[in-house]
């Protein structure tokens, strides 16, 4: 499913309402060159998760947990770990929590990820600077259903 967000608003918009059908438990991977959106798309989840605390990108800490909102937010910039792995982090621990987990840059974490998530992949409009376009893809039958819901 494609969506198209003109602002950076709207790209928040979208994550917003994305974020009133999440639950415990659910992965969302977030794909894209940087300054694509991905950490102003966390920031509009957060909003709809309830989380107040401004959002910043986890690029140096790795991993942001935000435990304010409805469901706790565990926002995750795997790109520094390229080359070393992510084997010693316990990422599945976050991915079978109580809370909803994003992720950048996931292809560093690919033997980490669980088998289903909700993969979004953002592309950048060459004609407008703040329009993108959103490919929400999803792997395994809960995410089936939540793409379903947002139609």
């Amino acid at each position: 499913m494609d969506l198209i967000a003109h602002t950076v608003e709207e790209t928040q918009a979208i994550a917003s309402r994305l974020a009133q059908h999440l639950q415990a438990g659910d992965v969302i991977l977030l794909q894209g060159e940087l300054g694509a959106g991905k950490t102003t798309f966390t920031k509009g989840l957060a909003l709809g998760l309830g989380i107040t605390r401004n959002v910043k990108s986890p690029t140096y800490t790795l991993i942001r947990e935000y435990t304010e909102g409805r469901l706790p937010l565990y926002h995750m910039d795997v790109y520094r770990l390229e080359e070393s792995g992510t084997a010693d982090l316990g990422l599945e621990e976050y991915f079978d929590g109580d809370g909803v987990c994003v992720v950048e840059w996931p292809q560093f974490a690919a033997e980490d990820l669980p088998t289903e998530f909700l993969a979004i992949s953002f592309q950048k409009s060459a004609e407008h600077d703040d329009e993108r376009t959103l490919s929400l893809t999803a792997h395994g039958s809960r995410y089936l259903d939540l793409l379903a819901t947002l139609k």
